[in-house]
């Protein structure tokens, strides 16, 4: 779907046609994940939640990713209403999304996640895994339908389980690629299982997983080796990020080399491109005159989706002339006004982001309510409430 008005000529760069491995994009605009806890009870995906995909289709985005999906019917699933592509029920009901988005004209890959420790909410079993005997840092989060209490302590997965999550992790993209997904992209980021084994102070094993970063990284690389076998020539990703949804200050020990060792080993095991998730997505990192995602590009040589307050036009063109990004992704302002390509370009403007949106619950319903009492997403009294984090 191109676009045409006065945006494309201010923002040449955002609204330049782009390609991952052969899947066409009419912009650099990505809708980054977000969890929205709006599937039933036990993962089915509603004709509400196709409804809300096909909403950003319509909006002008290049390509829309789904919220987080969870892999297995064991340790996987993190929220309470959580959508599954674990059972052929799972992967049949999300036919309807793939089909609303499809008919906009505009790709849509699915990002497949598991929770590790971080789990508030799992419908088919008690209990959470992890590399380490580790609690989370912080508390579950009441928006996500947790209960604000500490996060359980996980036991170590073991080395039967780890080989089963990572065949799981393929089984789950194959099904997404059978119900018709685009593309596929590996929740590698912000506190759920695999970055539990790539940070320093949850992974704390003694074997081939723990200690140097060559072996924290490991799980990561086995799971996109499992899943680029599992979807043959179609797009595989991976989001990476040094931040938590419940650590905003966590760096990587090593720096940039440690960020060479991730993003030069994880293009080796043949994925399309890297989704990098950074509270700040311009801002430097390891004194360095490079973003993370500008040292992902620098060390993969694969495409790049820069993440995190971008949401100006003016921010997201710059990411892309300066080299810290090829494509640029999305959370809140996508939240708040699905059509934000499409005012962008015809110099409009856009519903702002406002807590309210998420409250007392992140799901579509909250947001629909909020909408119809606030139609230009400002109400009469201000709503106080934490930082979002881009696309948990």
């Amino acid at each position: 779907m191109s676009l045409s008005g006065p945006g494309v000529d201010k923002f040449p760069a955002l609204f330049s046609a782009g390609e991952i491995r052969g899947v066409e994009l009419a912009n650099r605009s990505v809708v980054s994940p977000m969890t929205r806890t709006s599937a039933t009870e036990d993962g089915v995906v509603s004709k509400q939640m196709a409804d809300y995909y096909a909403s950003y289709a319509r909006g002008g985005w290049g390509l829309v990713m789904t919220e987080g999906v969870y892999i297995d019917l064991k340790y996987s699933q993190g929220y309470s209403y959580q959508p599954g592509i674990a059972t052929d029920e799972q992967r049949d009901s999300w036919g309807k999304v793939v089909d609303a988005v499809h008919a906009e004209g505009v790709p849509i890959f699915m990002q497949i996640f598991h929770c590790g420790a971080m789990n508030q909410g799992n419908h088919w079993i008690e209990g959470s895994i992890a590399p380490s005997v580790v609690s989370p840092k912080g508390k579950q989060i009441p928006r996500y339908r947790g209960s604000g209490d500490v996060f359980q302590t996980p036991r170590e997965i073991t080395y039967q389980e780890i080989s089963e999550v990572v065949d799981s992790y393929g089984a789950a993209a194959r099904r997404a690629i059978e119900i018709g997904f685009d593309g596929v992209e590996v929740h590698g980021a912000n506190g759920y299982l695999p970055d539990e084994f790539l940070t320093a102070y949850t992974n704390q094993r003694d074997d081939e997983y723990g200690g140097p970063i060559e072996n924290r990284i490991r799980f990561h690389c086995e799971i996109m080796q499992a899943v680029r076998e599992a979807v043959l020539d179609n797009p595989v990703g991976v989001r990476i990020s040094q931040t938590k949804v419940n650590d905003f200050e966590y760096s990587w020990p090593g720096g940039t080399d440690d960020a060479k060792v991730v993003f030069s080993l994880l293009a080796k095991t043949g994925i399309d491109f890297i989704d990098c998730s950074s509270h700040l997505g311009l801002d430097p990192v390891f004194g360095t005159e490079n973003s993370l995602s500008g040292l992902a590009r620098k060390y993969s040589g694969l495409p790049i989706m820069a993440n995190g307050k971008l949401d100006r036009p003016e921010d997201a063109e710059t990411a892309l002339l300066q080299g810290e990004g090829d494509f640029v992704a999305i959370g809140k302002s996508a939240l708040a006004d699905c059509n934000w390509p499409r005012k962008i370009v015809a110099d409009k403007p856009r519903v702002p982001f406002n807590p309210g949106m998420i409250m007392p619950y992140a799901t579509l319903d909250c947001y629909e309510d909020f909408m119809a009492k606030n139609p230009t997403g400002i109400p009469a009294k201000k709503i106080e409430a934490r930082d979002v984090t881009e696309g948990a």
